[in-house]
């Protein structure tokens, strides 16, 4: 199980907005934005932005029934990046009905280069292919539609060897959205670390993940990240392997889900004055502390994650401890509130004695 105070520096979430005017303040490619707006309002189709991607339907209005099966969607690239929806979508249901099309988007509102429509049959995404692959949307613009590669699993290399698979897949379920299952192996790329398998629902659920955890600067452990497609022949080398056993398994014990005993020195009682003493010294501001018990055992001990938000820090400390309420007069709460003040004292820099 995870030892006490065990951290991951995460700044992270998932931004879900509609497409409103305002927020297409830059003057970059302003005619084409505008003529977008204006196509959206007329036909009354919802764009709706989620971290850097744009989406028609997934489902379309009026859709009855599951999602299409895997193979029929298409990748678009080589777009021109001052190209919107209000040219693609037109284009491509002329060869068939759109599920869903998505549109990778930059900052600045210019697109990355690069889309994906899924059609509601694979009739529909053969049509693309044989329709538009090499097809000029504007003179000495050919794009590329070929049949996309529906990947569902990313590797995720250089974990901590403390960190457990359960603590790994509430820290995705917080920040990623789909997660089916994670897997850990021992890293073969990596010493003294550990590399997770995580499947996710869908190829966009996979994609979208992959883009957060990048992104995100993801450190878990204290250790750096590297998230990507997991590639065929990893995925051979790693089902030759013999997976690790949950961490939340104790070896010699019949019981699941119980921490070692984490003995606490005197001065730990003080730990949150230090802190809050620290920050005034660094005019850092006073600590803001969020904890939620997540999980009981019955043996007492109790699984919390905590945040804590320092004005003066760039970013949030968040994790997952185990506590265990000891003696009167201290809840699991100011427990969980002591490990994380501990750990923190830790990353500042400060040493205990």
């Amino acid at each position: 199980m995870p030892p006490a105070g065990r951290l991951e520096t995460l700044c992270l979430d998932k931004h879900r907005h509609h497409l409103p005017p305002q927020t297409w303040t830059s003057s970059i490619n302003q005619t084409n934005k505008t003529a977008l707006l204006a196509w959206a309002k007329e036909t009354g189709i919802d764009l709706v932005q989620i971290n850097g991607q744009r989406r028609y339907g997934g489902p379309p209005p009026g859709w009855v029934g599951d999602a299409p099966p895997a193979g029929t969607e298409v990748f678009i690239g080589k777009l021109p990046q001052d190209m919107y929806e209000n040219t693609l979508i037109p284009l491509f249901q002329r060869v068939g009905k759109l599920y869903e099309f998505r549109l990778m988007m930059t900052f600045s509102g210019l697109n990355r280069g690069f889309a994906y429509a899924k059609y509601s049959n694979r009739h529909g995404a053969k049509e693309a292919i044989a329709a538009f692959n090499n097809f000029e949307v504007r003179e000495g613009c050919a794009i590329v539609v070929c049949k996309s590669t529906e990947k569902c699993e990313l590797s995720m290399d250089g974990l901590a060897t403390s960190v457990s698979r359960q603590e790994l897949e509430a820290v995705l379920r917080r920040v990623t959205e789909g997660i089916l299952s994670v897997t850990l192996y021992t890293s073969p790329c990596r010493k003294r670390a550990q590399l997770a398998v995580l499947k996710y629902t869908s190829h966009q659920a996979a994609a979208m993940a992959k883009k957060t955890l990048m992104e995100g600067n993801v450190r878990l452990g204290g250790l750096e990240l590297r998230v990507d497609w997991l590639n065929p022949d990893m995925k051979q080398k790693l089902q030759s392997c013999e997976e690790k056993p949950s961490s939340s398994r104790v070896q010699g014990s019949k019981c699941l889900g119980v921490p070692k005993q984490v003995p606490q020195s005197p001065v730990l009682h003080n730990v949150l004055d230090c802190l809050n003493t620290l920050c005034q010294r660094q005019y850092l501001g006073t600590p803001l502390f969020l904890t939620k018990c997540v999980q009981a055992n019955a043996n007492g001990w109790l699984w919390f994650w905590c945040w804590v938000v320092i004005p003066g820090c760039p970013l949030p400390f968040s994790g997952f401890t185990w506590v265990r309420q000891d003696g009167p007069g201290r809840s699991g709460l100011e427990e969980a509130k002591i490990a994380l003040a501990l750990q923190v004292l830790r990353m500042l820099g400060c040493q205990l004695t």
